[in-house]
């Protein structure tokens, strides 16, 4: 029977045929793609031609096409809908990846190709793109250890393989922490709760086979049930399990393997010669240093710091007022936070939540990506991987752009977070290829039949993850290499965190902030509140952010931490950490860091961006407003379609002409 993966996909737009794939196909696709993969590397290393661009670096680009299409697919389904099987895979094909990578990265006759390039490229002629290209190639095999012989080089690849295996296991430690564990509820424990929480653990009650509702670790739940439950006794045991994630011993505890990984990537760092990890990862970044990363931190920490303790002496007056003596703990701020919220701006979670329907943000965010970039999207009626799962044509003036698929909802077999990927990424090298884009996101299930209701973060996440999409689905670059988001870490979430600002113009949202039951548009004064309250618990907000971003910098900053648990103890203490706000990510949960090393040094990455976006809206409005078209195109042109195609500052410079200072960020937080 011919393995649908290894066959040309006779699709609209080529999605793949998900019907036709069983996990079964992934292990032979995998091993026939890599064979693939491996002839490919060794016909570019043995040419006897000349090295050229086409024949070096074009080559490279297109070697790993099949295993790309299948592996692209494979990570899309085992981060957003896993089975037992797809662990399995996962756990297999990491080493066998990393050994490949290996492979390559120390090919002494194909590093030696690049390395010629390199060294005569003022010589050939290359377009800006080209060059870009072939310095990111180069820069890359230096930094994979291209450069290393004997011992040192036969030991980076025994790290890189071992830190492949320890990443995914990380992952599926953390999923099955969060899968296995629920709190059963009476109907007394309902107390106080909306009837939108009381919906969503019911549902999740009949998910796990319960008798009645429950609560789980799933953010879409857990939140609002800290933030309502009147029951102290119960937050306290959901924060606990929520905090407990990765550390609850047996086979799933990440302790251990946080303490490995650290060591194994400063062992990587110091065999390339680099003082430190946090040194060798922040060197390709905007960054470029760990001081200037701690500086920015430390000067936002502050004020940060000093509005979280005026908030916590409030709350806790507030908790006395009920009777209850002793300190503000962590399963106490939300609940009294949101009371505040209401007594303050009128603002009640459960009032406003029915004008923010998931379809009608879906509308709100194709609107604005319309109006800014004149996008068109046409929904597809097409099998996808999970029934959830709702797919659209992508099209400007006729043309096909992109297909964008949404996989909104939680549930047991998603890991938890939001996130954008890409099963195809753009490029022109092998044809007019246009992408494949995925939002996957962790919002609560409604009941068959009713509206699914967002919380104004939810909202702010839909539109963060539709931010990195465009970046995707606008990219025009001719190599995949620098398509898309293949751009500086610290530069890859401006995209996401400047689409959020459309949600906060109020054109949009009283267009499309309309009640789930009676339609009615959000009213003047209720979307006038919402908006006054946007930097309400700024500090809150802030100080559990940097708090995560000051840890994972201090892990890799200097000597790798023989207890990273204990770290984690000193950093918070030296900062002065509120004892009633909890690390964004405790180290056993703290998948950004450890399932993989693409955000390690580089949690504060969020933070830097920013200081950009702030500044990128400010740019709209003193031009002609939020969809101010000469704006937009330039955004287009310098960023969104650029991809990787210059240096993240060159890009922003040609964007904004200056960099800007953090004081937009404090103003834009409430915090200046």
């Amino acid at each position: 029977m011919t393995n649908p993966l290894l066959s040309a996909w006779a699709t609209p737009f080529e999605l793949p045929p998900f019907a036709q794939i069983t996990d079964d196909h992934f292990a032979p696709a995998f091993d026939a793609a890599l064979v693939t993969s491996r002839a490919a590397i060794a016909a570019i290393a043995s040419n006897e031609a000349a090295a050229t661009f086409a024949n070096t670096i074009e080559a490279l680009e297109g070697a790993d096409a099949e295993l790309d299409r299948i592996l692209s697919l494979f990570y899309n389904l085992a981060g957003a809908d896993s089975t037992e099987m797809r662990e399995k895979l996962q756990r297999e094909f990491s080493p066998k990846l990393a050994a490949y990578s290996s492979e390559v990265s120390q090919n002494t006759a194909l590093f030696a190709r690049v390395k010629t390039l390199w060294q005569a490229r003022d010589s050939l002629r290359l377009t800006d793109e080209q060059m870009r290209v072939l310095y990111l190639c180069h820069r890359g095999f230096v930094r994979a250890g291209a450069n290393l012989t004997g011992d040192a080089r036969d030991r980076m690849a025994e790290v890189k393989e071992r830190l492949a295996v320890l990443s995914t296991d990380f992952t599926q430690n953390l999923l099955a922490d969060e899968r296995s564990w629920f709190m059963e509820l009476s109907e007394e424990d309902l107390a106080g709760l909306p009837e939108f929480v009381i919906t969503t653990a019911r549902a999740a009650g009949a998910e796990k086979g319960a008798a009645g509702p429950v609560v789980t670790l799933s953010r879409s739940l857990i939140v609002p049930f800290l933030q309502f439950s009147q029951r102290r006794d119960l937050r306290q045991s959901a924060w606990a399990a929520w905090g407990a994630r990765g550390a609850n011993g047996g086979d799933t505890d990440n302790r251990a393997i946080a303490a490995e990984v650290l060591a194994l990537r400063q062992e990587r760092a110091a065999l390339l010669g680099y003082a430190s990890f946090a040194d060798y990862k922040l060197e390709t970044e905007m960054a470029k240093t760990p001081d200037k990363v701690h500086e920015l931190l430390m000067r936002v920490w502050e004020p940060a710091r000093a509005a979280a303790d005026a908030d916590a002496e409030v709350l806790e007056r507030m908790m006395q007022d009920d009777g209850i003596n002793g300190d503000l703990e962590p399963w106490d701020w939300r609940y009294y936070s949101e009371k505040r919220r209401k007594a303050e701006h009128d603002l009640d979670e459960a009032e406003l939540k029915p004008y923010l329907q998931l379809e009608r943000m879906i509308e709100a965010a194709f609107d604005c990506a319309s109006r800014l970039f004149g996008l068109e999207f046409a929904p597809l009626d097409q099998a996808l991987y999970h029934d959830d799962v709702r797919g659209w044509e992508v099209t400007r003036d006729g043309k096909h752009l992109a297909v964008f698929l949404g996989d909104y909802f939680a549930r047991s077999s998603k890991r938890s977070g939001a996130w954008c990927s890409a099963m195809r990424s753009q490029q022109k090298l092998a044809g007019d290829i246009r992408p494949i884009v995925v939002n996957v996101c962790n919002f609560a299930k409604p009941a068959e039949g009713s509206p699914a209701l967002l919380s104004y973060d939810d909202a702010r996440t839909l539109f963060h993850e539709f931010g990195h999409a465009l970046h995707q689905m606008l990219s025009d670059v001719t190599y995949e290499s620098i398509s898309g988001t293949s751009v500086a870490r610290d530069f890859v979430e401006l995209p996401s965190q400047l689409f959020e600002h459309w949600l906060e113009v109020p054109e949009v949202l009283a267009k499309y902030a309309t009640h789930a039951e009676t339609g009615e548009v959000m009213p003047a004064d209720m979307l006038k509140r919402l908006l006054a309250a946007q930097t309400y618990d700024a500090g809150f907000n802030t100080v559990e952010y940097i708090a995560s971003a000051l840890v994972d910098l201090a892990f890799h900053r200097g000597a790798a931490p023989a207890d990273p648990m204990a770290q984690q103890v000193e950093v918070l203490a030296g900062i002065g950490m509120p004892r009633a706000i909890g690390m964004r990510h405790a180290t056993p949960h703290f998948a950004h860091v450890f399932s993989g090393d693409g955000y390690a040094s580089g949690y504060y990455s969020y933070m830097w961006s920013e200081v950009m976006d702030a500044d990128a809206f400010a740019a709209f409005e003193e031009a002609g407003g939020a969809f101010d078209a000469d704006m937009a195109a330039k955004l287009e042109k310098h960023i969104l379609s650029a991809g990787g195609s210059q240096d993240a500052a060159e890009a922003w410079m040609a964007f904004r002409g200056a960099m800007p200072g953090v004081e937009a960020l404090l103003k834009g937080r409430g915090l200046s």
